[in-house]
């Protein structure tokens, strides 16, 4: 009998330190690290799927954070999503053909916008628009698209 109990309070004890680790985990994947420039300028891209970004993103390059997510508007006339950025000032030399994708900070972590240059020798200023852009996958689109796919095979490979 006392060995039951040993065991259910270890048991238990686990159970309690995983769910612990799992919150420590979610939170620390969720945050963001701190942005703040004395100067910026404003930038947009547009998106057809946004999937879960949200305002006060991070907006990187090259693995460093440049600028925030500030707004993210749906536009009625051309049925996208349009996202604006503000990134620091010292970034100023950003070759205005450089493409934004939507990417995601490891499995659990939160949703970003990633710019990797282009090679214009002209760059983006306040309130340009970046024209190359990639959506965020949205991972149940692509389970539902497996299911479907894989529903439908007959097995005669």
């Amino acid at each position: 009998m006392q060995q039951t109990r040993t065991v259910e309070l270890g048991t238990g004890l686990f159970a309690l330190l995983g769910m612990g680790a799992l919150f420590f985990l979610t939170t620390q994947t969720t945050g963001g690290e701190d942005f703040s420039a004395d100067e910026t300028f404003t930038i947009t891209a547009r998106f057809d799927n946004v999937g879960s970004l949200r305002p006060r993103a991070p907006v990187s390059m090259s693995g460093v954070t440049i600028g925030r997510v500030t707004r993210i508007d749906f536009d009625p006339a051309a049925l996208d999503a349009v996202v604006t950025m503000d990134i620091d000032a010292r970034y100023d030399q950003i070759p205005e053909d450089s493409d934004a994708s939507i990417l995601t900070a490891g499995l659990l972590g939160s949703q970003y916008v990633g710019l990797q240059a282009g090679g214009s020798e002209f760059y983006l200023e306040n309130d340009s628009e970046i024209l190359l852009t990639q959506s965020a996958i949205v991972l149940e689109s692509l389970i539902g698209k497996f299911l479907v796919r894989g529903g439908s095979d007959d097995g005669s490979n």
